[in-house]
Parts: structure tokens; sequence; C-alpha cells
């Protein structure tokens, strides 16, 4: 058997334990080079290339290649020049290893990644459909976001830029970036959009390093008309990713091209990220989406539903925006369960069923008759409960917790007690808030992740958390 047939077949069997974009990455541009009595020798373009898969995957490498042939016992690895052609004699051209499951996986990803093209021929990722600025639903806690997103689709590269927008999971920052990709697009077909999340943006930086094309990749985001990443928390800590985007973001605003950013917290909350990077965040606009109030969130219900041509009662619409106060994902993700119940059981949806729902999804006691929630989860503890406990421990007044000192011996426990709920109790960070003599969001927020930080590296105020936790039966 060839060196060839012999990767071959090792490729086969190592296909199915990787998602396929993964698989293609790393071992497109491989090939055995030599073969002893009980060792094999693989070929990569690169250093980084060949540390990579060593560090990566080199166990499974090895179970393939004694799978296919029991006599190796080693597999070794070697930067092989020859690699980085793309007409290498040493490769296996993997698109004949794709079974037909796997060509429409990739025929399903190539069409998530189809492109607007301009009348210049300039191209632009297509955007959800799903995602406009005309069916986001505005409130009083999002409006300022809404706006300067309208504002920036009318001038991009304009006063708001980069526009920054933060706020906690599921309450519409993918909508909006989306949104005001497709406006700026709607108003202009010729410009050159890109969105992608953090993650994308580090994988693709890994990739090109690992396949020598960086200067692709910098020509490809560094000449766009608007850079629209999500997420940016997710380049926390990493350096290599911080530095091409830190590079990224110069070349853009100095051309005046539009950058829109989001994250789960304002810019100077970031951790793991460089201060000329934070700096550069808090430039232009900083917007923040808060929870919705009640009006809103049914105001979101009704749009849904419209959406979706379903007619339900008003009662039951209003039942819910009651009850969810988290954030807009689980309020129509308890929806859609509600209208799937309902067809299943060929029955229109009810208060009842919400109540079934809610008990049975959110862990909360739910009355049915008015449907009154307590304010306790599964663990049966009230939001009073976890503050009488940490002022117990702490030797100081329940006032004194939800007051308004700002004493530094009253304000650690404040903290603590605030991130106790949001963990064990998962209230949403505006209820805390009202809670605690009505803070904002932001306020509660900044208390969650404070404690989730400190006691990585404070011991005493770990002990401390799970002495009370342990209290509460936690």
């Amino acid at each position: 058997m060839s060196h060839k047939d012999l990767y071959r077949n090792i490729l086969l069997r190592l296909k199915p334990t990787f998602k396929l974009p993964l698989f293609k990455t790393w071992f497109a541009d491989t090939g055995i080079i030599e073969k002893g009595d009980d060792f094999i020798v693989i070929g990569l373009p690169t250093p980084f290339a060949k540390q990579w898969v060593l560090d990566k995957y080199h166990i499974k490498v090895l179970q393939a290649a004694q799978e296919e042939d029991p006599s190796i016992k080693e597999v070794q690895y070697k930067v092989h020049a020859e690699f980085a052609n793309e007409d290498s004699p040493y490769k296996v051209n993997l698109e004949s290893l794709l079974g037909e499951e796997d060509t429409k996986t990739v025929r399903k990803v190539r069409n998530k990644e189809e492109y607007h093209v301009g009348k210049k021929g300039l191209k632009s990722r297509k955007l959800s459909i799903k995602h406009t600025l005309d069916n986001f639903v505005i409130g009083k806690d999002n409006k300022l976001a809404h706006t300067a997103c309208l504002a920036v689709s009318n001038m991009p590269g304009g006063i708001y830029n980069p526009l920054y927008v933060f706020s906690g999971v599921g309450q519409g920052k993918t909508h909006l970036l989306q949104a005001t990709g497709r406006e700026i697009l709607k108003n202009d077909p010729d410009a050159r959009i890109v969105y992608m999340t953090a993650e994308q943006f580090t994988n693709e930086i890994i990739e090109a390093i690992g396949k020598r094309r960086t200067k692709q990749f910098k020509d490809k985001y560094r000449t766009v008309d608007c850079f629209i990443l999500d997420d940016i928390q997710f380049l926390e800590n990493k350096d290599m990713s911080q530095m091409e985007f830190f590079h990224t973001f110069n070349d853009l605003y100095d051309s005046n091209k539009q950058i829109i950013l989001s994250s789960d917290t304002p810019p100077k909350d970031l951790n793991g990220f460089k201060d000329r990077l934070k700096g550069r965040f808090g430039m232009g606009t900083v917007v923040e989406i808060l929870p919705p109030d009640y009006e809103t969130r049914l105001a979101i219900l009704q749009q849904k539903c419209s959406d979706l041509q379903n007619v339900i009662d008003m009662e039951v619409l209003e039942c819910i925006a009651f009850h969810v106060e988290s954030n807009v994902r689980d309020l129509v993700g308890v929806l859609m369960q509600v209208i799937s119940h309902a067809n299943l059981n060929g029955t229109a949806p009810s208060k009842e069923l919400v109540a079934t729902i809610l008990e049975t999804q959110h862990q909360i006691q739910v009355k049915h008759n008015g449907l009154s929630v307590a304010s306790m989860n599964s663990k049966g503890k009230t939001i009073q409960e976890v503050i009488d406990s940490v002022a117990h421990y702490f030797h100081i007044s329940t006032d004194e917790i939800v007051g308004s000192t700002r004493k530094k011996e009253i304000m650690m426990p404040r903290q603590v007690c605030m991130y106790l709920i949001k963990r064990e109790l998962d209230h949403s960070y505006e209820k805390i808030g009202e809670v605690f003599g009505g803070r904002n969001h932001s306020t509660v927020l900044h208390a969650f992740n404070s404690i989730s930080k400190k006691i990585k590296t404070d011991p005493r105020l770990l002990r401390d958390v799970q002495a009370i936790k342990q209290g509460l039966g936690f």
C-alpha cells in the first residue's frame, strides 16, 4: 500500500471524529512523507500547523493510524515546504473523502455564506432576513440603542463610530447589529458589509496563520465599508486575536469606515483586554439594552404572533409577559412552547398551559388561580431569605444591605447578596436592582461580574460565599 493510500484510509477513520470545517482546515494540507517499521511521519505546511495538530489532535491521529495498521506505534510530525503548494503530490484530496451527507453539509454552509453583489461587483455577506430595524420592537429600555443603529445606517462612518452595544444575553443585540447592516445595504447596495462573531474572527485568524494566508486575511477585513463584530467578549485573553483586531480597527477607523461591536458588558468592564482596545471601544457611542419592561415584553409577543400569523388570546400573552422577565429569548421561547404544545394537543393556548410550561421549564412556583409567581426557585428560597442570610453572616442589618450607603464593609456583602440571588435564584438583573433600592441593571451586572472574578483569586471570599450557600442549602 502506498503512503498516500495509507493516509487516505487514516483520514477516513479520522473524519467522523471531527466537525467537517475543522477536519478540512487542519488536514487538507497534510500527508505521509515517511514510513518506517513501526512509525509514520506526517508532513505539515507550517510550524504553527504542526504544533496545533500535535497539541490538539495527536491522540486521535495515533488511534486512527493504529486502527488502520496495528504495526504503527508512533506518529511523528515534520514541517515540509511541499505542503504549502496547492498541487503537492503528497496530499490526499479531501473532497474525495466526502460522502453525500458531507456534501449536503458543505452546501448548507455555502448557502449560509451567500453574498450580496452590488453594482460595482463588491460583495457583502447576506444577513438574516428575519432581522430588520422595522420589526425590532422598541421600548424605553432599548430605544436609545435602536436610535443609534438607525443613525448609523443613515450615515455610516459618522459621529456614531464606533458603535458599541452591550446587554445581557438574549436582549436583541444580534438582531440590532444584523438589522443595521441590512439597512446600510438597503441605502447603498454597493456597500461592503461584514458581519461575524468574535469566535469566527478568531477561528479565521488561526486558519490564516496555519496556512500562511495572513495577508489575504488582512486584505479581506481592512477594506470593507462596515465591519460588525458580535460578542466581542469572546476575545478575552486572546492576545493574537486582539492584536489583529486592533490593527483592523485602526485601519477601518482611519478610513472613516463604520465599526459596530456588541458585548455582554460595557467597555470598561471587559476583562482580559488591553487598555488600548478598551479605549477605542469607547471612542464613539456606547449604548446599553436593558431587559424589557412589561409593556415592551407584551408588544414583542404580539409582534411575534403577527409574524407567525397566529392568533392567541390577549390574556395568555399578558400572562407570559408578566412572568418571563429575564430576556427576550426566554420570552419568545415560552411563547413558542405554548404554541407547539397547543397544536400537538389540538387545543387553544391557555393560561393553564402557560403555568404548566413555566413550572417545568423555569422551575418556579405558579398558582393556577391568577398565576401569581412566588419569588423563589426550585430550591424553595426567596430573595428575602438570601438577604437575611448574608446580613447575618456579615453581622450587618438587612436595611444596610439594601440601602444606599457606600461604605466598604457594606458594599462587599451587598455585591455577594446580588451575586447569590442572580446565580442561585436566577432573577433578572432588573428585578434584583428594584429590590436593592431601585438600582439599575448595570450596577447589579457589575456586582455579579465582580464577585465571579474575585472568588477565583480570593480564598477568603470563596470560603464566605460557600459558607452562605451551605447555610441556605444551595
